[in-house]
């Protein structure tokens, strides 16, 4: 959607682009309120300065649209697609990092109660598993802090693959 669209859209509409960026009623109200930008950097600033901080329910809510990191979701949606996009470093042939991966996922659920969470777009796979192992070995507190910033680096990124100028 071109940004001059985006601006002049209804309110509700504006929110149904959004919401696939991170479904956090908040943010979508303050950025679509925020209208209208002046450029797309103005956009991603105002996004970036809406989500932060994100409050624990927040985030609690945003994760429950997250798949697991080398699961690609197979839902038709905007999310799902943005997702896969998002997860194209991580190739799932590659079975020892998958095996990996599952492991790491399996560990971090249990010690945090929620799946792992990394802004996955630019990095490869490696670098994602590597970023887990050392994840594991944070304290709870330490790791709300990491997913609340991963979240708002992922809702950012979505929202410039969505605008254009």
């Amino acid at each position: 959607m071109k940004l001059a669209e985006f601006n002049s859209a209804d309110p509700a509409r504006a929110a149904q682009t959004l919401r696939p960026c991170i479904d956090v009623n908040r943010w979508v109200d303050a950025v679509t309120a925020g209208r209208p930008f002046a450029s797309k950097d103005a956009l991603l600033a105002w996004a970036s300065q809406a989500a932060s901080p994100f409050t624990p329910a927040e985030v609690e809510s945003a994760m429950a649209h997250h798949p697991r990191i080398g699961e690609r979701p197979t839902a038709a949606t905007t999310e799902a697609s943005m997702s896969r996009s998002e997860q194209a470093g991580v190739d799932p042939a590659d079975t020892a990092l998958a095996e990996a991966l599952a492991r790491g996922n399996r560990d971090y659920e249990e010690k945090f109660g929620r799946v792992f969470l990394i802004r996955a777009a630019g990095r490869t796979a490696p670098q994602i598993l590597q970023a887990l192992n050392e994840r594991l070995t944070n304290s709870h507190a330490e790791e709300d802090t990491i997913v609340a910033q991963q979240l708002r680096e992922i809702a950012v990124l979505r929202l410039e693959g969505l605008i254009t100028e």
